[in-house]
């Protein structure tokens, strides 16, 4: 996002966007009366919002013990020489991998995954490792979740 929409963000669409982050289900009604508008302004708002990228989508939030993934792994990669492309792909390609950030630094990736066991943590790693080196740390809990930035301005 660039710095420049931020900087225009009024105290109304910084109340819509923290709405939204806090619960993207909220009703156009509530989203409306939380940021001290009507329905039809507050809408043209969301669409403007939108359209200058600073609303990029809308997530539920899963439980990912739910559907029977217990454990969680933030894994440090940092491939072979030679091997930057292959790993990334590698690492596109597996469904546990739930999220990843090309970093700068010693290692090039950093990515979070939500596995079943111990056994598919091995799994996984055992395939990423043939082609680089890998840190693993389980996740206890997470005490931030993911937030906003304090807004600029």
């Amino acid at each position: 996002m660039n710095l420049h929409f931020v900087q225009l963000l009024d105290s109304a669409d910084r109340s819509i966007v923290e709405a939204l982050a806090a619960d993207a289900r909220l009703s156009l009604k509530e989203l409306a009366a939380r940021a001290g508008l009507s329905s039809p302004s507050c809408s043209e708002r969301l669409r403007r919002l939108e359209e200058r990228g600073v609303l990029a989508g809308y997530s539920a939030e899963v439980a990912l013990e739910a559907l029977g993934y217990p454990l969680q792994a933030i894994v440090r990669v940092r491939p072979l020489p030679g091997m930057l492309h292959i790993v990334e792909k590698l690492i596109q390609e597996t469904p546990e991998i739930t999220e990843c950030d090309k970093v700068t630094g010693d290692d090039c990736f950093i990515c979070r995954m939500a596995v079943r066991g111990m056994g598919d943590l091995d799994r996984i790693l055992d395939k990423i490792s043939e082609k680089s080196q890998t840190n693993t740390s389980l996740v206890k809990s997470t005490p931030v979740k993911r937030r906003l930035p304090p807004f600029v301005g």
